[in-house]
């Protein structure tokens, strides 16, 4: 059965976004009006996990641009991944800020989406340690229109596995993914109280693609409100 954790339904205000402060205007009847925000959606989770196949589900349910984290990456550390070399901290911050300016740029206001309830970008991005994730974070930092969300897949060595052998012609082989669960830094508690929504990926890949739908929806109707 495909559940959510009890700790990914919706996280409370994130005091680096300030969604206290978004409190909009008051028009001539004096109700208040809410600000539109921009959101950005991180599918996260080591290789394997379905980030690409779940960000696509969501960009074409949500009519929202997806950029593909992978095609990011400097042709070093396609090289590295390639021949099995774990990328280091040096290899990846590059590419996190390149990534993110990316994203901001997609969510840059234009004539064709200033009609839009929400403006939305969806991105894949294993972001396996917190201070990946920051580099990300700080694209609301710097524009407190924009409210960053990860979308944690959950799901386990043995079902990374099998995933990646599956896959061909991929640069990431199935030799990886036990560096990547070494590196990996789970969401704790403070985060998935902040911005980190979890889904749980071990039931089918059209269950997950709709759970994470679901929760984009529902955090979507909860800034609505």
């Amino acid at each position: 059965m495909l559940t959510v954790d009890a700790r990914s339904h919706l996280p409370p205000p994130s005091p680096s976004v300030r969604y206290a402060d978004m409190t909009g205007f008051r028009p001539g009847n004096g109700a208040v009006k809410p600000q539109q925000h921009r959101h950005m959606w991180i599918i996260t989770g080591p290789a394997g996990c379905g980030k690409s196949s779940v960000a696509d589900y969501v960009s074409k349910e949500l009519s929202i641009p997806f950029i593909e984290g992978d095609d990011y990456h400097s042709p070093s550390n396609k090289q590295k991944m390639a021949q099995n070399i774990p990328l280091a901290d040096n290899d990846r911050w590059d590419w996190l800020i390149t990534l993110r300016e990316a994203a901001v740029a997609r969510l840059s206001p234009t004539a064709s989406s200033a009609t839009k309830p929400h403006d939305g970008v969806v991105v894949t991005c294993s972001a396996l340690k917190r201070k990946y994730r920051d580099v990300i974070r700080i694209a609301a930092y710097n524009d407190h229109d924009v409210v960053v969300h990860f979308i944690y897949l959950r799901v386990n060595k043995e079902m990374l596995l099998k995933r990646v052998q599956a896959r061909k012609g991929h640069y990431m082989k199935s030799t990886m993914v036990q560096s990547q669960m070494e590196a990996l830094e789970e969401p704790d508690v403070q985060e998935q109280g902040r911005d980190v929504l979890e889904v749980d990926c071990g039931a089918s890949l059209a269950e997950v693609q709709k759970l994470a739908v679901g929760t984009v929806k529902e955090v979507l109707a909860d800034d609505l409100s």
